[in-house]
């Protein structure tokens, strides 16, 4: 593959400021960074875009985590154990997608996407202060399953994790939109080494591009970190309904054949 050009390169950073600044705040920057490396870099591998884009992620995720444990301190007592088996089932979802064509996974992904939507709407409540739904050992074990679960996940396609691992903790566990992008980034912190883990010593990582997404990413996590933490919780759940909104819209489209 050849170099890309200037302009490229200021497109990819662009989108991945963008994205770094999504994923901070709610989740699913891999639905801004991913389809912009499709774009820019048509000569590359499907497995090289999605290394690529998990190298430039990792940065991103990497300094929101550290942002909102200082802002906000989560309790690590579940967000540590829930990162380390996202880590685990990140690996075995990177094993399992190098074997499976992506496209299998839209329809799946559009489905959840509305169900996450529109009980999001139905419940205007949600989110907006923590209500715990479950204590103790219980409450551990049930935030280690979403984490593995979604670790698969993200290890074998991605777009959304975080929405998702957000979701999940909002709607099951009862934090609020706030602690739950704080534990959500940790979790995603795991899930993208996870998946590194198995591409990177396969020289799947286009390096150079992915340093430059890297910088962007970094700069968008800790604007969007900031940004979150300094408005609230539901400031989160609106930007929440609006990506998750635009999610539906472009995976839809993108199954009806309104766009590539």
């Amino acid at each position: 593959m050849s170099d890309p050009t200037l302009t490229t390169l200021g497109f990819l950073a662009m989108a991945a400021f963008a994205a770094g600044w999504v994923d901070a705040v709610v989740g699913g920057g891999g639905l801004i960074q991913l389809p912009a490396l499709l774009i820019g870099l048509p000569g590359a591998s499907p497995a090289q875009l999605l290394a690529t884009n998990k190298f430039g992620s990792i940065f991103g995720t990497a300094t929101s985590s550290v942002t909102y444990y200082r802002r906000v301190r989560p309790d690590l007592r579940t967000a540590l154990p829930m990162a380390a088996v996202a880590y685990v089932g990140s690996i075995g979802g990177a094993l399992i997608g190098l074997h499976i064509p992506k496209a299998a996974f839209n329809p799946i992904i559009l489905v959840l996407l509305v169900v996450v939507g529109a009980y999001t709407l139905w419940k205007p409540d949600l989110g907006k202060e923590s209500i715990r739904r479950f204590y103790g050992a219980k409450h551990t074990v049930l935030a280690m399953v979403t984490g593995f679960v979604i670790g698969v996940y993200d290890g074998a396609l991605g777009p959304g994790t975080g929405s998702f691992l957000v979701f999940a903790l909002v709607g099951l566990l009862g934090y609020n939109f706030l602690e739950a992008s704080a534990k959500a980034k940790i979790a995603n912190f795991a899930t993208n080494l996870g998946a590194l883990t198995v591409f990177a010593p396969m020289g799947l990582v286009l390096v150079k591009i992915g340093f430059v997404l890297a910088g962007a990413n970094l700069v968008g996590g800790y604007v969007g970190a900031r940004t979150a933490v300094a408005l609230g919780s539901g400031f989160v759940r609106v930007v929440f309904v609006v990506i998750v909104s635009a999610f539906i819209i472009k995976i839809g489209g993108s199954l009806l054949g309104l766009w590539a």
